[in-house]
């Protein structure tokens, strides 16, 4: 489906101050930017605007500062960084509406970019508020919307803005949305859906969608864990969301009965990495709970699982194990296409020595399998979020074919959901 609200590509931009949004909300620490990806995301269209002569107001957010100042989440290091990649100055202005931002937008001249202050310093911002959108609009005359992270957010600077002033997107929103959409929409099969994370209520609508849309779903994380509760093993203090276990029986019935009808793979880890203790120092073991949750659906047997006693009380699963790793990679091979989006285990705990933390094997072998270590290296997409953060803090992002910028809006544009921030943009016919 071709992306049908106006792009840069639709309007004439000659000599035009334009206001951009851009979503700048990069990993921080002590001041210093950790990963610049989506500040890299950006300069295609930051580019384009500048071949056509536009002085640049950029706007942005960073981080939860809770509509108040707080520094710790200025964006000045941004332009900084910014500055670097562009090759030219960025100025900034240390807010963005009042005085300061109206006039350094002014004097903005052709070929020159200005970053503005956190949008989020205003409460007005998460509010959708009119009147702080319109003010926002009063710094150009064409506004450009190119955050995909936020779009699925009705804010001023996504939604209420379009009321204000001409509005197109940019070139990364088309690119997100046409890929993911295209994906979800013009698989080229077998199809492969990985999906982990810790809470089944946050992706029962994808895990839905992916069962409806592949051949071959894998669930891992801690949202397996759940999974595992609901078909009775036993799984010591690992986290779990009893609340969502009959979510996860709505989820097991619908992988049942499209796999009585289709050939169909929906597979929980079978084994996994297990401690006591988050600790990158801790004694982990394997164990194998010999969980019939495995393959294809229809070879569920009709009596119940059998419980595991091989995780004791005090132990948790923080990762998949070696032959649960080893089935998704050999699914993998046999994939076209395959849509990721959550790790397998406990990925933020450091490693002793090297980048791959102890509870990160499981993760590492499905990135290994998706490029090609093992034979065939299929098209993939992953969904924004940790699962981004991760290859990003590998530097693995140019291995992929296609990484989204955007955690939630990826996740609800794989379900189909329409975007606020997209739908507030102009048609194309319009």
């Amino acid at each position: 489906m071709a992306f049908h609200k106006k792009t840069i590509r639709d309007i004439n931009l000659s000599g035009k101050r334009v206001l951009l949004r851009a979503d700048y909300n990069v990993p921080m620490e002590d001041g210093h930017i950790t990963d610049d990806y989506r500040i890299k995301q950006s300069l295609p269209t930051i580019e384009y605007l500048l071949k056509q002569d536009c002085s640049v107001v950029i706007c942005s957010h960073l981080g939860r500062p809770d509509g108040k100042v707080d520094k710790q989440f200025s964006l000045l290091p941004v332009a900084r960084r910014l500055n670097k990649l562009l090759g030219r100055h960025v100025f900034f202005a240390h807010d963005c509406v009042g005085l300061e931002a109206q006039t350094a937008a002014e004097d903005l001249k052709p070929g020159q970019v200005l970053l503005l202050e956190n949008l989020r310093f205003h409460a007005e911002e998460e509010a959708n508020d009119k009147a702080f959108a319109e003010q926002l609009a009063s710094l150009a005359s064409i506004f450009v919307q190119d955050a995909f992270g936020v779009v699925h957010r009705a804010h001023a600077s996504t939604d209420a803005i379009t009321k204000f002033i001409p509005s197109a997107a940019g070139l990364l929103l088309e690119k997100e949305v046409d890929t993911i959409t295209d994906v979800m929409e013009n698989p080229k099969r077998p199809l492969v859906t990985i999906i982990g994370g810790a809470k089944i209520s946050d992706k029962i609508e994808v895990l839905k969608k992916a069962i409806d849309i592949a051949d071959f779903v894998a669930v891992g994380g801690a949202m397996a864990n759940t999974f595992l509760l609901a078909e009775n093993i036993d799984i010591g203090k690992s986290l779990a969301e009893k609340d969502d276990i009959p979510l996860a029986h709505e989820i097991i019935a619908l992988a049942r009965a499209k796999a009585k009808k289709q050939k169909f793979v929906f597979y929980l880890p079978q084994d996994g990495v297990v401690t006591n203790t988050f600790d990158k120092n801790a004694h982990t073991r394997i164990v194998d709970w010999d969980a019939h949750v495995i393959a294809e659906v229809e070879s569920y047997p009709k009596s119940p699982p059998r419980s595991s006693m091989h995780i004791n009380k005090d132990e948790m699963i923080l990762d998949i194990g070696p032959f649960s790793g080893a089935f998704i990679a050999g699914g993998l091979q046999l994939a076209s296409t395959v849509i990721w989006n959550g790790t397998m285990g406990v990925t933020e705990t450091p490693s002793l020595n090297g980048p791959i933390g102890p509870f990160s094997q499981g993760t590492e072998l499905i990135i290994e399998a998706m490029l090609g270590k093992f034979g065939s290296k299929p098209f993939s997409v992953l969904g924004g979020g940790d699962t981004a953060g991760y290859i990003q803090e590998r530097g693995l992002t140019d291995s992929f074919n296609f990484v989204s910028t955007g955690g939630g809006a990826s996740l609800e544009l794989m379900c189909g959901k329409k975007l606020p921030g997209v739908e507030a943009l102009e048609d194309k016919a319009s």
